[in-house]
Order: C-alpha cells, then structure tokens, then sequence
C-alpha cells in the first residue's frame, strides 16, 4: 500500500454538512480532503428549509445570494384543522433580513454548496468510504475505501465526521449517542398539486389520522410530509391523495396530479455525547437527530459545519492553540439540545391522539394565535434566532 496522503483535514461526508465545512475551509487557505461514500450526488432530498440565521450564517462563504436566488421565500405558517384557521405565524417581524423560510431542496442547496467549492478550488472525491480511524498523539490515520474494497490511507491533524446518523467516524472515536425513535412512519413526498389555497403559505394540518404539512416550492411543486402508522416503502399519488383527502382543506379542491419521488423514514431523536474525542470532531446528523417538525434539521448541521471550520482555521493557521476547538461543542452542543427539545414537543403535539386531547390543543393553539407576541416568539424560534 502507498504512503498515506497527507492532509490537515479529513472530512467524512460530502452532504450540506461537509459541503459547508469544506467551503470554509476553502476560503481561508485551509488543506483538506473532502470523501463520500456515494458515486454520485443524491438527486432527492429530505430537507427543504433553510431558516434565517442559516442564510445569515452562510454568507460570508459566499452561497447565500444563489440560495435565495433558487429557493421560494415562505411569508406565513399556518396551522389548520381542516378549513378552520388555528394560528397564523408571520415572518415579517424577526430580526433578520431574511424575513421568511427559504422552500429548497436539498439537492439543490448541495448543488450550490458544491459549485460554490469547485471555484474555490476545491472537490469531492466521490466513491470513497471512511472504514476506520485510528488516532495518536500527533494526528489520526484514516483509511477510505472504494466500491471495489481496494483501501487507501489519509493522514490527517484532524478528522470530521459529517457522515450520518449512523456514522463511521462517531463509532471509531466511542462516543455515546442514544436516540429515541417515534412510533409513526413518515411518507415524504414531492408533488405537482393542483392547490387553490394561497400557494406560498407552508400549512401544518392537525387531523385525528395524523399531521399533514404542505410546503409550497413555487411553480405548483410541494413537498408533503405525514405521519402514518405503518407507511408503504414508497408512496404513490394515491397515497399522498388520501391522506390530503382526509386531513386536508374540505372547501378548498386538491388533485395531485402526479409525484416526483417519494419516500417512508422514521424518525430518531437524540444528540450525541460529545462532540470531541481529541482528534476527531461531529457535526451535523453524525452530532445529533430529530423531527423534521420546524424543518431545523439541515439548518443546524450548516451552522455547525460554520463553526466548526472558522475554529479549526484558526487553529490550523496557529492563531489560536488546540484547546479553542473545545469551543465548538461548549457552542454547539447546547443548540441541538435545545432543537430536539423543541421538534419533540412539536412532534407530539401534532400527533397527539384521542378526541379530548386534540380538541383542547385546538383550543389552545387558537387562543395562542390571537396574541401577537406568542407569534412573533415562534417565528423567532423557527428562524433560529433566539439563541447565540
């Protein structure tokens, strides 16, 4: 086997994560070698939002203006028992310049993180797995392996995982991640609809079968997402119509006409027991899992990668000693606590069964619709800027 490639960073996981991570580096002159087990990008995605503090975030890697270029701004969300208006949450009032949520899919915003990387210089090396990683006192030894099994060696200062829930790098560094799983089965599904509601409002559905959100994409394309007890392996049209049909609007026509792709998933949620073992760092869904409820997913595994890079730069560059990086998980850590929390507390309120209960909540939301400043403290939240 050849010597080991030499490289300052290792990054595992070439998803809006890793993608971002890499960009920062890249743009401060940092060396690093980019892998991912897939030959080729994913052409379908599950996250579709991107919050305010994301595109704030995001700006100084110079990707936010093409984001907003290719996504759909969404104004309002609007929480309804079937033709009845619950709540009503405007973005007009967060503090940000971002005054809505960015509708892309993450295809998109990985296709826009990666042109972004190529004239930074920098790649993705494709078809490449992370399999093991071994650390020392002056580094970490890690060895990729293609589709073929044939194995190659990086040498790396640092190493990070970018690489999913069920991440190679997290279980080669030991650290602890214990997750809860929800019940239901999601279906995920992106449509063209026939929808004569005002298209570009985002819409959670509370019904007794279960929770129905719509997402609005423009051009008459949504993303729908709902619970299930048990969901078929890959939804159909006629799926997604019944499930419209009994928790969507009564008044309203609503015809999917056909579906772009379509997917089952369950849901886990947790954060991992740190986010440091000496050489090797988390970030993203390797750090921590929850509800799609609030869309926070992707957006925090962003905001990590940001962090996380502008830290490592400075260390790389010697103008900070090892021991700043222990500030990414003091900075981060609590951020992901605070999300699951919150997705969980959304996730069972919309799922929430029996007539009394999902009445009384009802009930609550409504009243809780009519006082302005509980919907400027939402909006807030779901912007993710109520917290450093």
């Amino acid at each position: 086997m050849s010597p080991p490639q030499e490289t300052s960073i290792v990054i595992a996981g070439a998803g809006p994560t890793g993608l971002a991570l890499a960009n920062c580096l890249a743009g401060q002159g940092v060396n690093f070698v980019l892998v991912d087990k897939l030959a080729a990008p994913q052409t379908t995605s599950r996250a579709a939002a991107i919050h305010a503090r994301t595109l704030e975030v995001l700006e100084p890697l110079g990707v936010t203006d093409a984001l907003v270029g290719a996504g759909f701004p969404i104004q309002t969300v609007v929480l309804q028992d079937r033709d009845k208006t619950l709540m009503r949450v405007g973005f007009d009032q967060i503090p940000s310049r971002y005054q809505y949520i960015l509708a892309l899919p993450q295809n998109e915003t990985e296709a826009i993180l990666t042109q972004r990387l190529t004239a930074l210089g920098g790649t993705v090396e494709r078809d490449r797995e992370v399999v093991a990683v071994v650390q020392d006192g002056s580094g970490a030894t890690v060895t990729v392996q293609d589709a073929a099994g044939s194995p190659a060696m990086l040498r790396a200062r640092y190493v990070v995982g970018a690489d999913g829930y069920h991440s190679i790098v997290r279980q080669a560094a030991g650290i602890g991640f214990a997750a809860g799983t929800y019940a239901e089965t999601f279906i995920l599904a992106d449509v063209h609809m026939d929808w004569t509601l005002p298209p570009g409002d985002m819409r959670l559905f509370l019904a007794p079968e279960g929770l129905a959100l719509v997402v609005p994409f423009g051009g008459g394309r949504f993303r729908i997402v709902a619970t299930v007890p048990e969901a078929p392996a890959t939804p159909t049209r006629a799926d997604v119509q019944s499930i419209l049909d009994q928790r969507g609007p009564r008044a309203s026509r609503v015809s999917v006409t056909d579906v772009l792709w379509s997917s089952r998933f369950r849901i886990h949620h947790g954060v991992a027991r740190h986010y440091r073992a000496s050489r090797i760092f988390l970030a993203g869904d390797a750090a921590h899992v929850h509800s799609p409820a609030g869309g926070q997913g992707m957006n925090i595994g962003l905001q990590d990668a940001v962090a996380l890079g502008e830290r490592l730069a400075e260390v790389i560059a010697e103008r900070q000693p090892d021991a700043y990086l222990d500030g990414y998980e003091q900075q981060r850590r609590p951020v992901a606590e605070r999300v699951v929390a919150m997705t969980d507390q959304m996730t069972r309120m919309g799922t929430l069964t029996g007539a009394v209960g999902q009445q009384v909540r009802n009930i609550g939301l409504t009243v809780a619709g009519h006082l302005p400043f509980v919907r400027r403290r939402i909006a807030t939240r779901m912007a993710e800027l109520s917290r450093p």
